[in-house]
């Protein structure tokens, strides 16, 4: 192994840059629901709209340096940004237990990837088609690493996925009236199936649909509206359960 595969196959490295990556998940985000540009358009306060420096960006750091507040307004920061840049972190941390080699690094951006997507749709409904197709196109790159026999087997993955998500919210729509579950669900079935394979995928729709339950149970007990009153982020829990299977391998019932 030379030195470059060496560096390449370390776990260190993925877990020097998280935070930065958490840094523009953040700013992925913010934007990218709103229609903004995501790369070109510089970082500016909330609060006062002056355009922020490199100081002001050092992610984590730069939060507690300045008290959390904006240097230039003294507004309150807010604790989102560090959030996301600690959970971006713990990808890393949590995939270097399980996984090693470039595939760490593959495991890392599919969990980037993940909180990204997660995050959105809990606060939009939304799964932006910029991260789910590739996400797809990624999955199956991956699996024809592992094994390129079994590129067949996920891409067939990926269409079941899709098309039993697509055929549910046709039927939940004519049976309602309205809107139950989006395309973006279907997309996003896809690209699980695309990195887990079939095996996976019942996994998949089992924990996801489970948490989510689970969640609006809790919900309703703590006061919160009854769930056929409420738009569940579906895609959130299927983040979630995505990342399980992968990580974890499939879900098996003895």
């Amino acid at each position: 192994m030379n030195a470059f595969s060496a560096v390449f196959a370390s776990w260190w490295l993925p877990l020097i840059i998280a935070p930065f990556i958490g840094s523009f998940l953040g700013v992925l985000i913010t934007r990218l629901p709103a229609g903004e540009a995501v790369v070109v358009g510089r970082s500016r306060c909330s609060w006062c709209g002056r355009v922020l420096g490199a100081f002001d960006l050092v992610p984590l750091l730069s939060w507690f340096a300045l008290s959390r507040r904006c240097r230039y307004c003294g507004s309150p920061l807010g604790w989102f940004y560090p959030n996301i840049e600690l959970a971006a972190v713990v990808v890393p941390v949590w995939a270097a237990s399980e996984v090693g080699g470039w595939l760490l690094w593959a495991t890392c951006g599919l969990g980037w990837v993940l909180l990204a997507l997660a995050v959105i749709d809990a606060r939009h409904k939304l799964l932006p088609d910029v991260l789910t197709l590739p996400l797809i196109a990624g999955g199956l790159a991956v699996a024809a690493l592992i094994d390129a026999a079994s590129v067949y087997e996920h891409a067939l993955a990926a269409a079941i996925g899709f098309s039993a998500f697509w055929l549910i919210a046709r039927c939940y729509r004519a049976m309602r009236g309205r809107e139950g579950l989006g395309l973006g669900d279907a997309k996003f079935l896809a690209a699980a199936g695309a990195w887990v394979s079939w095996q996976g995928l019942p996994g998949v729709v089992f924990i996801g649909a489970a948490s989510a339950l689970v969640v609006a149970l809790i919900g309703m007990i703590a006061g919160a509206k009854p769930a056929e009153e409420q738009r569940i982020p579906f895609g959130t829990y299927l983040c979630l359960s995505t990342w399980l299977v992968w990580l974890y391998g499939p879900l098996i019932v003895r």
